[in-house]
């Protein structure tokens, strides 16, 4: 999959160079609950390494879906958004149907995501709590951009 089209306008690709980069900072440090004040140059880098999904109207970028992934054993599904216009018509569901396809996302061990307020789009592509959460550890800094 390059790129996929939908009636009214709409399309995902995962080409890079369409990216736009001033739309995905702007949501992620000024209307995102998971990343407010993210310098955009860590931004660059993190859509640099990963696979990334874009949800376009026309020519706008309009939403987005970031995979990081060795593509072959593990994926961590990030920055998953579409812009507070284009809600409501289904494209939140059809992103994440082209990422659980996407032909470099099959055959995983593991594929996880961190959500607060989306569960149910998750659940409908297979995605459950945690089987066994205190096999996971991690480092957690919730203000590390709030601070720069």
């Amino acid at each position: 999959m390059q790129t996929q089209q939908m009636p009214g306008g709409y399309e995902i690709s995962i080409d890079p160079h369409r990216l736009d980069v001033e739309v995905i900072h702007k949501f992620l440090a000024e209307e995102s609950y998971w990343s407010p004040g993210i310098p955009r140059t860590v931004v660059e880098r993190a859509i640099a390494n990963s696979l990334c999904f874009g949800v376009y109207h026309g020519a706008a970028q309009i939403g987005l879906a970031r995979v990081v992934t060795d593509k072959s054993t593990f994926a961590l599904l990030a920055d998953v958004f579409i812009l507070e216009a284009h809600r409501g018509k289904g494209l939140s569901k059809w992103l994440m149907r082209c990422v659980v396809e996407h032909e470099d996302l099959q055959g995983l061990r593991r594929l996880l995501l961190l959500t607060s307020d989306a569960h149910g789009l998750y659940r409908q592509f297979g995605f459950e709590a945690l089987g066994n959460p205190s096999r996971f550890m991690e480092i957690v800094r919730p203000d590390l951009y709030r601070s720069r």
